[in-house]
């Protein structure tokens, strides 16, 4: 740092033009000229002169907020949400940017994550493709924070703090109609509402959960009472009607799951009677799909009692085995064992980690469908897979998460260079 970065704090504002995007909902600028020191700056695009305030300093980087456009991106427009703004709601990353642009921004990112961390040559022209619906409206579960005052709430980007709202924009319109935002909640830490695409809608409120999870986050701590609805939605994907847990995951855009299944079995390609495993398999979505187009054996890997409960019950009428375990357990201690002909990995954010990947190449399937939610991951993993001998033989990449810095992309792998 020169000696005027070196003295920066919280608080403080500086005038940069921004570069290109990044992974994280952001884009990187510098402080001092093309050597200066990295800030990574939220509410900007690529190509405008902002002044950003400082909101963390970090050992090598800083972050900050736009707070002031002086030259403005051709992309930039209104945000239809008024807490989409610095120093408000941190669950949408990218309500400034046109539609066509966000669709930019995460190619951008999927392909410089994927040369730079997984190793690639050529990313095979992905490009983030759009899911019907539109921007606003689309997400089917939505938790809220409850603050100190009782109100329920949005947090704050990387931040525990509560921000009180009177919808949320982005949410389904029957979770929109809810009176949960208008309502006080004494003694609840936070409450979940789920709009099913089988038109069930829940309400439920948590007492104990950790404040700072993601609204995108799996699973949640805290004991949790039904207030409204049933404790079971049904929702339609894959041609069938599946029976969920509210609490269980389940892809909350609604074209999502249908989405992902026809891409997995597009690039699989399964044949008669060619076995598989659907690898943190959650309800089976992927392993009915597969079960029906081979009619062969098709094993289920799933840690949560909840998604193995719902893999068994709605995978009964198809031979299809469950299994309760963690994935790199059931693959080291062989309750699932090769060999296999092909396999969906579909992990969480965290990624499958090279463990799994080493013994997944070791069973020698035919191919792997990777279904990834963050592209870092993915990259990592991908490394691994060809420090292995295989290659990316397609990929796609979908915005299942509009308006959020978040994607969904299925890479399919194959031995062989």
């Amino acid at each position: 740092m020169s000696p005027a970065e070196h003295d920066l704090v919280e608080g403080d504002r500086v005038e940069v033009t921004v570069g290109a995007p990044a992974h994280g909902g952001h884009c990187v600028a510098r402080i001092g000229g093309e050597h200066g020191h990295v800030v990574f700056v939220r509410h900007a695009l690529p190509g405008e002169r902002v002044t950003a305030e400082i909101t963390e300093l970090h050992r090598g980087y800083l972050r900050a907020d736009a707070v002031t456009v002086h030259q403005a991106s051709p992309d930039r427009v209104t945000p239809p949400c008024p807490y989409a703004r610095p120093d408000a709601c941190g669950g949408c990353d990218l309500q400034h940017v046109s539609p066509a642009a966000q669709l930019e921004w995460k190619t951008a990112v999927v392909r410089e994550l994927l040369t730079r961390m997984g190793g690639l040559e050529d990313t095979l022209g992905v490009r983030v493709e759009p899911l019907p619906g539109g921007l606003l409206g689309w997400r089917t579960r939505i938790r809220y924070a409850v603050d100190a005052a009782d109100r329920p709430g949005l947090l704050k980007h990387r931040s525990h703090e509560v921000v009180p709202i009177d919808r949320c924009r982005i949410a389904h319109p029957a979770l929109q109609q809810l009176d949960v935002t208008a309502r006080r909640w004494p003694d609840v830490s936070a409450i979940e509402a789920v709009a099913s695409t089988g038109g069930d809608v829940t309400v439920s409120a948590r007492d104990g959960s950790a404040p700072g999870e993601s609204l995108l986050d799996e699973t949640h701590g805290g004991d949790r009472a039904l207030l409204d609805g049933s404790a079971h939605v049904r929702e339609f994907a894959a041609g069938r009607e599946w029976n969920v847990p509210a609490e269980g995951f389940w892809q909350i855009h609604p074209a999502a799951a249908d989405t992902l299944v026809a891409a997995v079995l597009e690039l699989l390609d399964p044949r008669p009677g060619e076995s598989s495993w659907d690898l943190y398999g959650g309800a089976g979505l992927f392993a009915a799909a597969l079960a029906e187009r081979t009619g062969a054996r098709t094993t289920v890997v799933e840690s949560s009692p909840v998604g193995v409960a719902a893999a068994r019950r709605n995978l009964a009428d198809l031979s299809a085995e469950v299994v309760a375990a963690k994935v790199d357990v059931a693959l080291a201690r062989r309750r699932i064992a090769g060999p296999v002909d092909l396999v969906v990995l579909d992990p969480p954010r965290a990624g499958a980690g090279a463990k799994v990947v080493r013994a997944l190449a070791a069973a020698r399937p035919r191919a792997v469908a990777y279904v990834a939610c963050d592209p870092a991951a993915l990259a990592r993993d991908v490394k691994t897979f060809t420090g292995l001998g295989w290659r990316v033989a397609e990929l796609r990449a979908y915005d299942c998460f509009p308006m959020t810095q978040h994607v969904e992309c299925v890479a399919l792998l194959v031995p062989g260079r």
